[in-house]
Formats: C-alpha cells, sequence, structure tokens
C-alpha cells in the first residue's frame, strides 16, 4: 500500500500548511481536495463535520 498520493491538494498537519501532490505521509495530512483554497480551509472543514457528527449522535441517542 503506497502512503503518499501524487495528485490532488492537501493540508498538512505536521507543518500547518497546503501541499501538493507528494509530500508527507498521507497519515500526516488532511484530504485530498480539489484546489489550494479548499485544503487551506481543511482544519475549518473537518471541526464542521465532527460538530455535525457529535449532533447525528446526540440526536440518535434521543430516539
Amino acid at each position: 500500500m503506497v502512503d503518499v498520493q501524487d495528485d490532488g491538494w492537501w493540508f498538512c498537519l505536521r507543518h500547518d500548511e497546503v501541499e501538493q501532490g507528494k509530500g508527507c505521509p498521507n497519515s500526516q495530512r488532511l484530504g485530498p481536495y480539489p484546489d489550494r483554497e479548499t485544503a487551506a480551509r481543511a482544519l475549518n472543514i473537518a471541526a464542521r463535520r465532527n460538530e455535525a457528527w457529535d449532533e447525528d449522535e446526540e440526536n440518535e441517542g434521543d430516539r
């Protein structure tokens, strides 16, 4: 299994910066994203997804 993909845009968690193509191992970055701007918002995107998942789990407990 290859740990680093050559395509797409990524947000590197280790360096707190956007990468394109090969870079840090995938386990240390978020993505791939379609463009640089989206990759730059990766932490916000992840935070919103986590909030949505938390809300879904809370709502499932109410059923």
